[in-house]
C-alpha cells in the first residue's frame, strides 16, 4: 500500500519507522481496494506515461478482456482517476473533431452556395480551406501538439475566419466574369479591389497571434501557432490557389474579353468605374 500511495514508486517499498505513517499505511489496506459492500475490486496500472497511444493500448486491452471474460456474475469496467478520465477525453474528443468538421464545413458550403450561386464558386471557396485544415493537422504532429479540448475549437475558427479571404475575392471574381471579362482580368482587379485588404487582414492576424508563442502558458503558445498558420495559409490559398482552380473550374472565362455597353474592351475603363462596377452584390452573379 505504501508503493501504491506514491505513485508506485519501489522507493517505499518497506516499513516505515515512524508510527504516525504506518497507521494510515495500515488502515488503507485492504478495505480501499474493495468498496463497502465488497462488490468491487479494484486493479491499480501504474503507466510509464499518458500519452494518447498509451491510452488507447490500455483502452483496447480492457475492452479485449472483458469482452472474453465478462459474465452474469462479474463484470469488468473501464478505469477512473487521471488515466482513465484523461482516456475518455480522448474518445470524445476525437469523435467531436470530426463531427465539428462536418457540420464547420457543411455550414460553410451550404451559405457559399446561397451567396454565390454557383457550385463552381463553392468548390474555390472550400478546397483551400479544406487544404489548410489537412496542414493544420500535419503541423500539429510535427510540433507535437495534440488534439484535445483547448485546441479542438482553434481548428473551427481557423476555417470560420478564413473563408472570409476567399469571400472577397470571389466576390470581385465572379462580378467581373458575369460581365465577359476574361479570368485574368477578374483576378487582376479582384487584387486591386479586395487583394489589397486580404493581404493586410491575413498578415495583420497572423504577426498578432504569432506572438502568442512566446507565452509561457502551453495552451496559448499552441493556439497562437495554429492560428498564425491558419490566418497565414488561407490567405495564401485565397490569392493563389483560388485562381489556380477557377482556371480548371470556369473554362470559358479563360480567354473571354469584357467589353462595356458602348462596345470598348472593359479593361480600358478608368480605375475608380471599374472599381465602383466590381461591386455587384455576389447574389446576382453567375
Amino acid at each position: 500500500m505504501s508503493v501504491g500511495m506514491n505513485e508506485g514508486s519501489m522507493l517505499w517499498y518497506e516499513i516505515p519507522r515512524s508510527q504516525s505513517m504506518i497507521n494510515p499505511i495500515v488502515s488503507r489496506a485492504p478495505r480501499e481496494v474493495l468498496n463497502q459492500s465488497c462488490d468491487l475490486l479494484s486493479v491499480y496500472v501504474y503507466l510509464k506515461d499518458h500519452k494518447a497511444d498509451t491510452l488507447t493500448a490500455v483502452v483496447n486491452t480492457v475492452e479485449s478482456f472483458a469482452r472474453r471474460n465478462d459474465s452474469q456474475d462479474v463484470k469488468f469496467l473501464q478505469a477512473a482517476g487521471n488515466a482513465g478520465i484523461e482516456a475518455a477525453t480522448n474518445i470524445v474528443v476525437k469523435k467531436a473533431n470530426t463531427q465539428m468538421l462536418l457540420l464547420v464545413y457543411a455550414a460553410v458550403v451550404i451559405l457559399a452556395f446561397i451567396t454565390f450561386r454557383s457550385w463552381r464558386g463553392v468548390i474555390c471557396a472550400v478546397v483551400p480551406l479544406m487544404l489548410t485544415s489537412v496542414l493544420c493537422e500535419a503541423l500539429m504532429v510535427g510540433l507535437g501538439i495534440g488534439v484535445k479540448v483547448a485546441t479542438l475549437p482553434v481548428i473551427a475558427l481557423g476555417v470560420g475566419i478564413g473563408v472570409d479571404y476567399a469571400l472577397y475575392m470571389l466576390t470581385v471574381m465572379l462580378s467581373f466574369l458575369r460581365r465577359g471579362a476574361s479570368l485574368s482580368q477578374a483576378y487582376y482587379q479582384a487584387l486591386l479591389f479586395t487583394g489589397r485588404v486580404v493581404v493586410l487582414t491575413g498578415v495583420t492576424l497572423g504577426l498578432a497571434v504569432a506572438t502568442w508563442s512566446f507565452s509561457p502558458i502551453k495552451f496559448q503558445a499552441d493556439m497562437g501557432i495554429l492560428l498564425a498558420f491558419m490566418f497565414l495559409w488561407n490567405m495564401v490559398g485565397a490569392l493563389l490557389l483560388l485562381p489556380a482552380l477557377s482556371y480548371f473550374l470556369f473554362p470559358e472565362a479563360r480567354y473571354a474579353m469584357a467589353t462595356t455597353g458602348d462596345g470598348r474592351p472593359r479593361s480600358a475603363l478608368p480605375q475608380d468605374e471599374q472599381s465602383q462596377q466590381a461591386t455587384t452584390p455576389a447574389s446576382q452573379v453567375l
